[in-house]
């Protein structure tokens, strides 16, 4: 991945405002990525609307203000409920520069840009236990022998097919990725951005019925398989988007495999799920002779509302239809009044 060089302060920051620094000059088969190292990071200050709009090139611009097009629509949608989307509004405004990174609630924790404010951030989460923030949790873990005994089966089907034991299941998602996870870390995704892979599904379809019948909160990451290579492990790193949380469905657990969350470090269980906030720095360990294998689902922070979900949800598949090029390039109306000068501002006031 090539990024453009930004101006301070824009430079070490991550994620949208990184969208923003490249928006859009490449596609990326993991578009929903921040950058390998979240550390060092400040101290970074606010910057005023118009001094950001300085810095942004056009098609940056119009990302934004296609951003808050679409959160109008979203928040009179709601607003009609009775939920707003005021946090979200805020959330932009960070994301683009106008406010300063959120402080850390604890050791570790290294929220990003990417930030919506007022959210309960932990390391782990008991999701098991918690049937009023995870109403699937106890019925996923319960329903636990399915998923394995599928991933069992198509590995072993797979090894009979190759002649040895299979890691070609697997494939690393960018050179990008294999940065951040290391070479050991691979995957086989079942669902990205929202859209389930018809093909993966097909190789797992009681682990795709189950995951559909949950009605899990799935965000924008989605599920995957992952595998852990022997001698291998993720060096420490954060995603620092605090609205998303991850459970990892232990499904073959080497002994003496780990992960490391904050300052916790804990191993997973067959049958059972690990649940745990990114945003946390984390990283994981797999000293052993065998590979290790989990089953990743990305969702929701509970703690959102509908609204608040609808609107990370307008602004990350926005993100990506810019990323692929879907969306084509128009003149931004702040450009257009900068080059009409008055008459061009009327234009622009009154459309």
């Amino acid at each position: 991945r090539t990024m453009a060089t930004v101006p301070t302060p824009f430079a070490s920051r991550t994620g949208l405002s990184l969208i923003l620094a490249s928006l859009l000059s490449y596609h990326s088969s993991y578009a929903f990525q921040s950058v390998a190292s979240l550390v060092a990071r400040r101290p970074i200050t606010a910057v005023s609307s118009s001094a950001l709009q300085a810095q942004l090139t056009p098609r940056q611009l119009q990302f934004w203000e296609d951003v808050e097009k679409g959160l109008e629509d979203v928040g009179k949608f709601y607003g009609s409920k009775g939920e707003n989307i005021d946090k979200i509004l805020t959330f932009c405004k960070r994301a683009q520069g106008e406010l300063p990174l959120p402080e850390p609630v604890s050791s570790g924790h290294q929220p990003s840009e990417e930030h919506v404010d007022g959210l309960t951030a932990k390391p782990y989460w008991d999701a098991f236990s918690d049937a009023a923030n995870f109403p699937w949790a106890a019925e996923l873990e319960a329903n636990a022998h399915i998923i394995i005994e599928e991933f069992e089966q198509n590995l072993l089907a797979k090894a009979k097919a190759d002649g040895e034991n299979n890691p070609s299941l697997f494939s690393g998602d960018s050179a990008w990725q294999s940065k951040v996870m290391g070479t050991g870390w691979s995957a086989f995704r079942l669902q990205r951005l929202g859209v389930w892979n018809v093909e993966n599904c097909a190789v797992f379809p009681k682990t795709y019925d189950l995951l559909r019948e949950l009605d899990i909160p799935l965000a924008v990451r989605g599920v995957c398989f992952a595998r852990q290579a022997p001698g291998s492990g993720v060096a420490p790193h954060s995603d620092g988007r605090n609205f998303i949380l991850t459970s990892h469905l232990g499904l073959k657990i080497p002994e003496g495999c780990w992960i490391k969350v904050g300052d916790d470090q804990q191993s997973w269980q067959e049958g059972k799920l690990t649940t745990i906030d990114t945003s946390f720095e984390h990283s994981t360990g797999n000293p052993t002779d065998d590979d290790r294998h989990v089953l990743i689902i990305d969702f929701w922070h509970p703690e959102l509302s509908a609204a608040e979900r609808a609107g990370l949800e307008f602004i990350y598949d926005l993100r990506n239809k810019f990323e692929s090029g879907d969306i084509p390039f128009r003149q931004p109306r702040a450009k257009e009044v900068e080059a009409e000068g008055l008459g061009g501002f009327w234009k622009a006031l009154t459309g």
